[in-house]
């Protein structure tokens, strides 16, 4: 049995959250391995609908479930989600959801230090558009070495001296920035009036995953946001602050690489990004309008506008390579229901020149120009189709031609948010 590693292979929101509660059926271990609460899920399991920001899809279905170390874990989050995800009758219990006891916490002062930094660049005009929910600043005290940990909470002799340390570089950012200290004793309240809802879910996941992998169960490593959110390999700097790509997997949980047996690459039939940045392919128009309006593109957690535009298979092609992606499940096709012609991206102009990569560098970004395609459209509807023969002739030609354009064939064609409208051509638990 093949573990299966789900990533983004645009900018997020493309519909991983069905695609990984229709493969967690399949699975044994679903695992979180980057990133934070400021990503969400949406799924849509018997008519009830799931917001998840920080735990794993999983726990809906009643797998085991972890939080892998590569992700910052907000305690207070946590909590609210679990209590939330209970009201709605799913059972949550340390034996089906594990936290990585070496997982970084996230503070409130990281989410206000995040705040400060956004406010202070929307009045200069340098906004990356950030959730404000302290994940940056997380990870910067990670790599710091100056972060709080989750099994810090299970030791109050030595956390007191912790929470000093990392004051002691937030006060100066804050005294800088104009704004008051935060006392110590705010944080240790603030940590131990959590910790005993936190701590029996704490255990050692790389041995937890081990055993799993040693006994011939079926891992899914699910990924949030996109790879051009990556911090390494996207838009930089308007990106997330962890590595978004399927390597990820591997650290942001403690499992080896070589247990990594296919990619998934969760791929929209158009593209869409939310916050500041680069986007070359979006369209600012009624097409945007009419793709933001039937794709119902909003954040699944904060409910922002996504910006939307034509599908860029130059964006895509630089995934599937970077990411070792198999093969990609394509999602919203019917969003395109409807349309006389449909252009798709492939390649650019950049300074009179025409090149088939995205460029590292931020102002080369900003000045491509999208080379298109433009293909037939159809009028007939593509939801809810379940096989390639429901599907209109226009439509299945334009699914070719993405596998084309990009160099990786479609695995998964998802024709609607239920998780059953999926059209199965390779099971990656089976490859």
């Amino acid at each position: 049995m093949a573990n299966v590693v789900v990533v983004g292979s645009q900018w997020g929101d493309e519909g991983k959250g069905k695609i990984v509660d229709w493969l967690s059926e399949r699975a044994d271990v679903v695992v979180r391995f980057q990133g934070g609460h400021n990503a969400g899920h949406t799924l849509v399991v018997d008519g009830n609908v799931y917001k998840l920001s920080l735990l794993p899809s999983g726990v809906v279905r009643n797998k085991l479930s972890i939080i892998g170390n590569g992700v910052v874990f907000d305690p207070h989050a946590f909590v609210a989600e679990v209590a939330k995800l209970r009201g709605q009758g799913v059972e949550i219990t340390p034996d089906n959801l594990k936290i990585a006891e070496n997982t970084a916490l996230i503070l409130s002062l990281h989410r206000e230090l995040d705040g400060f930094r956004e406010d202070a660049a929307s009045n200069s005009g340098t906004k990356i558009g950030t959730t404000r929910r302290g994940i940056g600043p997380a990870y910067e005290d990670k790599v710091g070495r100056r972060g709080i940990r989750v099994m810090d909470l299970a030791d109050l002799d030595t956390l007191p001296a912790k929470v000093d340390r990392l004051l002691t570089h937030h006060n100066a950012l804050r005294k800088g920035l104009g704004h008051e200290e935060v006392e110590h004793e705010a944080i240790m309240q603030e940590l131990t009036s959590v910790a005993s809802e936190v701590l029996p879910y704490m255990d050692r996941v790389w041995k937890v995953l081990d055993d799993s992998r040693k006994a011939g169960e079926r891992i899914l490593f699910e990924g949030a946001q996109g790879t051009l959110l990556d911090i390494d390999h996207g838009t930089y700097p308007f990106v997330t602050s962890s590595n978004t790509v399927a390597g990820q997997a591997a650290a942001g949980s403690g499992i080896g690489p070589g247990a990594l047996s296919y990619v998934l690459g969760i791929t929209k039939a158009y593209t869409t990004r939310v916050g500041e940045g680069p986007f070359p392919t979006e369209q600012v128009n009624e097409i945007g309008e009419f793709l933001g309006t039937r794709g119902h593109e909003f954040g699944v957690v904060t409910g922002r506008k996504r910006r939307c535009g034509w599908f860029d298979a130059v964006l895509v092609r630089q995934a599937v390579a970077v990411n070792g992606i198999k093969g990609i499940a394509l999602t919203k096709l019917d969003v395109l229901d409807g349309l006389d012609e449909i252009r798709v991206c492939t390649g650019y102009m950049l300074d009179g020149e025409k090149i088939d990569y995205l460029p590292a560098s931020q102002g080369a970004q900003a000045r491509v120009q999208p080379v298109y395609e433009t293909l037939e459209g159809w009028k007939e509807t593509t939801a809810g189709a379940r096989s390639w023969n429901d599907l209109p002739a226009q439509a299945v030609k334009y699914v070719r031609h993405i596998e084309e354009l990009i160099g990786a064939p479609v695995a998964l064609l998802s024709t609607s948010p239920e998780r059953d409208d999926t059209i199965l051509v390779t099971d990656p638990f089976q490859d």
